[in-house]
């Protein structure tokens, strides 16, 4: 007799033996108690996770011929049970639609459709991969699907339901089918180990479950490949000199390098995963869904029904999740969807996937604007905001700069300690930073009136090749730039004289520099010192009529 593989060998039966689809088993068989038997179904989900099994099981209950009408526990040694178990009954036609997708292959259908069947109740029409239909054979199946003779039903089956017409869908009780978790896969894999007479390490098990990726047939390859190699034992030695790595765990190494900024573990991880079978493009695609489940913990919390992880793996996961903020997830899933379109057209596309990895490795923890501000104001002492933008609009769309609010103490005319103010400038398109002015797009630390040196520390927007900006609006050549609001038109009040400015000399530009505030700024933003300008008091009003006289270099 010839040997049959663990995946048939071990196919279920009956909805009783339905592994990791029971919801979808109790409904079709409460359907077949109340007889509200429907004339087709739609099963859609992933590669064998048991469309097929199931659309069997359905067949043979409605079909067996030891029980008076459709039954939820079909006899199993009728002619007709075991005919449908092996694909062959007459009755029940299974159809691969990969391999007939004309039209001339749905009008054969119809035309049969209309004899009744020749023993059984019902003729069964399993439709596998339906969506490989042209679009031609939907159209020729649509009537019939519709209102088909009272002797036929319908079981389609397919793994990209994306592509079946809604018309079909509307036409069909759908049901999406699950993967199977790796506790079920164990389990069921356990039983089967016990079956054949074989011993397994309880890690031997729970890795083969991790290896099928929710898909009782792939596991059951595993396994079958295993017991092949081994005499009577499943040894996690031998485990691990055939079965690669699970992929969710390389890239779990290669995320918990970038979290340690560590280039060349980082560089080895990512070598790995090439090393076990990714393609660049594969790699990508991969990288994408455990960053965006990483994303949906961090920021849903670790309970999120939006992530379907099994239980002893979800607080691994969610504790991984919480080694970056949402923002920097954020950045790495556009750094690979970049990745992924440039590899495929790529000649050095195994350079540009290293040099994003240690990009990644090597950056400055990516953090939000807040997060940067929660830690000045713990250096200061002193609460920091972010004025709101200008309503105002200047020429081209653009928002003007906005300056910072003026120290309490200029207005009392006093002359306190220096102390800084920190503002943050709304983005106002492109720019380019030169000598003595800053960007608009960069934050700008201030030192108070009565200082005796002024800097400014900027941190210039990212830029590509030649200085250009990579954020804002393209600017086209020749546009014009947006005129420069005056000083005292930007002045915080009507009635506040303009404060006087002046470029330092070389002694006050060293003592700007040499500030430990400055210093502390410029680590924290990475930023350089550009320009540094002297802010003297306003002259004092001689009487209470008295009108400020205007300062020529304001």
């Amino acid at each position: 007799m010839a040997y049959a593989v663990l995946a048939r060998k071990y196919r279920s039966w009956t909805f009783d033996e339905i592994v990791g689809q029971e919801a979808i088993a109790k409904t079709l068989r409460n359907a077949i108690v109340s007889g509200r038997i429907h004339h087709a179904y739609l099963f859609t989900g992933t590669r064998g996770i048991g469309k097929t099994s199931m659309a069997r099981i359905f067949a043979r209950a409605l079909n067996c011929l030891e029980r008076p009408g459709p039954s939820v526990d079909p006899c199993r040694t009728c002619e007709s049970c075991k005919a449908i178990a092996e694909g062959q009954d007459i009755d029940v036609i299974e159809i691969d639609a990969a391999s007939h997708t004309g039209v001339d292959n749905i009008r054969e259908l119809r035309a049969n459709a209309i004899y009744r069947p020749a023993r059984a109740r019902y003729k069964v029409y399993i439709i596998d991969e339906v969506h490989m239909l042209s679009t031609g054979a939907f159209n020729a199946l649509l009537k019939t699907l519709e209102e088909p003779p009272e002797h036929v039903k319908f079981i389609l089956a397919t793994t990209d339901p994306q592509k079946v017409p809604a018309t079909i869908i509307s036409r069909c009780q759908r049901f999406d089918f699950r993967t199977i978790g790796p506790e079920a896969l164990a389990g069921h894999f356990r039983r089967i180990i016990e079956a054949e007479g074989y011993e397994a390490d309880e890690a031997v098990i729970r890795r083969v479950a991790r290896l099928a990726n929710g898909s009782m047939r792939d596991g059951l390859s595993i396994l079958d490949q295993l017991m092949s190699l081994s005499p009577g034992r499943l040894s996690m030695e031998l485990l691990e000199e055939v079965l690669p790595t699970p992929h969710d765990q390389l890239l779990a190494a290669l995320i918990d390098s970038w979290a340690a900024r560590d280039a060349a573990r980082a560089i080895e991880a990512f070598d790995r995963c090439l090393a076990e079978g990714y393609s660049l493009e594969r790699f990508c695609d991969a990288m994408i869904d455990q960053l965006r489940t990483l994303m949906l913990l961090a920021v849903c919390g670790p309970d999120t029904p939006l992530v379907d992880l099994p239980g002893q793996f979800r607080d691994e996961v969610a504790t991984r999740s919480r080694k970056f903020d949402a923002a920097a997830y954020v950045h790495m899933i556009a750094l690979f969807e970049d990745l992924r379109r440039n590899v495929r057209f790529s000649q050095a596309g195994r350079a540009l996937a290293e040099a994003v990895v240690v990009r990644l490795a090597e950056a400055v923890p990516y953090a939000s604007l807040a997060r940067l501000l929660e830690r000045i104001e713990g250096l200061t002492g002193e609460p920091v905001s972010i004025p709101a933008p200008d309503k105002k609009k200047a020429p081209g769309g653009m928002s003007p700069p906005q300056d910072a609010p003026v120290h309490p103490a200029a207005s009392a005319g006093t002359t306190p300690q220096a102390t800084p103010r920190i503002s943050e400038a709304a983005p106002a398109g492109p720019t380019r930073a030169r000598a003595g002015a800053s960007p608009t797009a960069a934050t700008s630390v201030e030192a108070g009136p009565g200082n005796e040196a002024a800097g400014s520390a900027t941190v210039p927007p990212a830029t590509g090749t030649r200085g250009k900006p990579l954020v804002g609006p393209p600017a086209s050549r020749g546009s014009p730039r947006p005129p420069r609001t005056p000083r005292a038109a930007r002045a915080p009040a009507p009635d506040t004289p303009p404060i006087p400015t002046r470029r330092v000399n070389s002694q006050e530009m060293k003592q700007a520099v040499c500030d430990s505030l400055v210093r502390k700024v410029l680590d924290l933003f990475e930023g350089s010192l550009v320009n540094v300008e002297r802010i003297d008091a306003p002259p004092a009003p001689s009487g209470p009529s008295a009108a400020p006289e205007a300062d020529p270099s304001a």
